[in-house]
């Protein structure tokens, strides 16, 4: 196969790793998204540019920031981890490589790899459009019902609900 493959297999293994094993949420949320770009990194060089860039739009971009938004609205995590300690260097480093490195294998295979000329069938955006919005449409309601459930959800969990006493009754 192509280093590329390799390199962006790589990155995602190592990505994938930091967030299973990461201690703070947003940073496990941040290398998750590490590791879905470089599956789409694979999937365009596997003659798959449309489904790369549905991974990207998709997954990364959307579903991702809606669990980072949901998982800093919930304010998880104890007092002494609130305290956002992202002025230290030495936390940059390792996302930083890879993402430099993940850059670079897709420039580098955006130069390199020849224009496909496969025989198989071209789906269009348009089509995939079609499809969700008339074979589909149930499947994709329940989904934004169940998404939107989900979230009403996780803040109705998170939320801090304030005891209210009249002044008469507090104890002082």
């Amino acid at each position: 196969m192509n280093i590329f493959f390799y390199i962006a297999a790589v990155v995602a293994l190592i990505s994938t790793i930091m967030a299973i094993s990461g201690k703070n949420a947003i940073h496990s949320l941040l290398y998750l998204i590490l590791s879905l770009l470089a599956v789409s990194v694979i999937f365009y060089l596997l003659d798959a540019p449309f489904i790369a860039a549905l991974e990207v739009i998709i997954y990364a971009g959307a579903i991702m920031v809606l669990f980072i938004f949901v998982t800093m609205m919930l304010n998880v995590g104890t007092e002494s981890s609130k305290v956002n300690k992202l002025t230290n260097p030495r936390k940059w480093i390792v996302p930083s490589i890879l993402s430099a490195i993940l850059f670079m294998d897709f420039i580098l295979a955006l130069k390199n790899v020849p224009a496909s000329t496969s025989a198989g069938q071209v789906v269009l955006p348009k089509q995939v459009g079609i499809s969700l919005f008339s074979t589909y449409l149930l499947a994709v309601e329940i989904a934004a019902i169940l998404l939107m459930a989900g979230v009403i959800g996780a803040y109705h969990l998170g939320s801090q609900k304030k005891k209210v006493t009249h002044r008469f009754l507090e104890k002082k």
